[in-house]
């Protein structure tokens, strides 16, 4: 309850005003001089000051005035018998909130002092609001300057230390896995572990077993017990990424684990019990799969508890320059190279390329600048053809040999399989990175990579760095 510090040299009228007040639900304190108050202000929080400004030794207004300078925000109500109107404007210009004249009915007091306390805990709550809106948040490995990213990062801070499940929606690339290991770091579980299930990369026949664990003997081949992933996260965090891909089989078994923390292991009878918190995460629109039927409405709720949408690069192209700075002094440190910066030129086409890959197209492009680089500063000569000359990205229409023969189909075909080249080049052949920049599947990749006969070259290695010459 708000204390409020009552000081009156009248005994009396002193403990008039302590229990009605009390009564009155707020917990008071006391004081006769002006001297006593201020020691006990030094000492205690105290949400209101009602006094009196007549009082022995230092008097009222001068007590105001000091009381003040311990806490400007202190809102101070005074009380006079002696004074005028005049005396009453005096003490509203040295800081009083408001007086009352007396005799005074003490309904009149509860009145103001109940408004007084009203108005200073607003005051403090926008006080609170404005601090929150100039606050920078910041995590670690997170560059995030956008008003857009800081919106994430400020309900990051809010949900991290709560055990409530977390979707995260956004498109490939946008750092959705940054995301959930901040808030796994910063809440009660960090000590437990962080286990990543990335729902695409595992075969649907597999996955059951991969999240759930199976016993002995459950199929051909399980020849030992294996705990799944969610036994192994227990007391920690299980991230569930790209759960729109889950097929509708785990789904009613996801829906168990949210709902009653328990699961049998594949081909067992007994039932375990887990303590997990989880996050997900999606770059599709699970809204949209609910109306298709591939995604169960039941689990997208329990899942929904507290969505964040992260948006792509280039709606938050505020943050580029930093990344790039971030990237730079990463790849450098690790090449051992002594770059130390970009040319504004090159920053300005990396600012205006519209980054379908976001991030970590960002990355990659930083990573390879740095490779090449021999010099301590990264120009636009070694950026892709596709951000110096943004048409330059596909090929055009004209570079298909057209004959009379040729068929729409074989075009498309044509089209479709320089465009995969031209990604998985881009992802140092990483297959699964590809596919997430594409938006499709892993299995509809491969699908794909087979029919136009694409040889996949061994994951490109990171080159080792090139010797700087001056």
């Amino acid at each position: 309850m708000p204390t409020v510090l009552i000081v009156e040299d009248e005994p009396k009228m002193l403990r008039l005003l302590e229990l009605n007040l009390s009564d009155e639900g707020y917990t008071t304190r006391s004081a006769a001089s002006a001297e006593a108050a201020l020691s006990l202000l030094r000492q205690e929080s105290v949400d209101l000051v009602l006094t009196d400004l007549r009082l022995p030794g230092m008097d009222g207004l001068e007590f105001l005035q000091a009381a003040k300078r311990v806490s400007a925000a202190l809102p101070v109500v005074v009380m006079t018998a002696y004074g005028t109107v005049e005396t009453a404007v005096e003490a509203m210009k040295a800081g009083a909130s408001d007086y009352v004249l007396k005799p005074f009915s003490l309904e009149e007091v509860k009145l103001i002092i109940r408004k007084e306390l009203d108005v200073h805990h607003l005051r403090e709550e926008n006080r609170s609001l404005r601090e929150a809106l100039g606050r920078r948040y910041e995590f670690k490995n997170i560059v995030a300057r956008s008003p857009k990213m800081q919106e994430v990062l400020a309900t990051v801070e809010r949900v991290a230390p709560t055990n409530s499940t977390v979707l995260l929606g956004g498109e490939s690339g946008v750092g959705k896995d940054l995301i959930a290991r901040a808030i796994h770091q910063h809440s009660r579980r960090a000590s437990g572990p962080f286990v990543k299930i990335n729902c695409t990369a595992i075969p649907e026949n597999l996955l059951e077993s991969e999240l759930f664990g199976y016993e002995k003997g459950a199929f051909t081949g399980a020849v030992a017990s294996k705990p799944g992933k969610f036994e192994l996260a227990d007391k920690g965090t299980v991230f569930l990424d790209e759960i729109g891909d889950v097929p509708g089989a785990i789904q009613v078994k996801l829906l168990r684990v949210l709902q009653e923390r328990e699961f049998e292991r594949l081909g067992g009878t007994r039932t375990l019990k887990v303590d997990v918190r989880l996050v997900a995460a999606t770059n599709r629109d699970l809204r949209a799969a609910l109306e298709q039927g591939t995604f169960r409405e039941d689990l997208y709720y329990r899942l929904n508890v507290v969505p964040i949408s992260i948006a792509p690069l280039r709606e938050r192209k505020e943050d580029i320059p930093y990344l790039v700075d971030h990237f730079i002094a990463r790849f450098a440190r690790e090449a051992g190279k002594p770059i130390e910066g970009i040319t504004p030129a090159a920053m300005k086409l990396l600012t205006a390329f519209h980054w379908p890959g976001n991030v970590r197209e960002l990355e990659n492009v930083v990573e390879r600048a740095v490779v090449l680089s021999q010099d301590e500063i990264i120009g636009r000569d070694l950026l892709p053809e596709a951000i110096i000359s943004p048409a330059s990205r596909f090929a055009t229409l004209s570079s298909f040999p057209l004959t009379k023969n040729t068929s729409l189909f074989e075009i498309i075909d044509s089209f479709e399989r320089r465009v995969i080249i031209e990604m998985l080049e881009q992802t140092a052949w990483s297959q699964t990175e590809a596919a997430d920049n594409f938006k499709i599947p892993l299995s509809t990749l491969n699908q794909k990579i087979k029919r136009h006969g694409i040889e996949i070259k061994k994951k490109r290695e990171r080159p080792a760095a090139v010797p700087t010459t001056k």
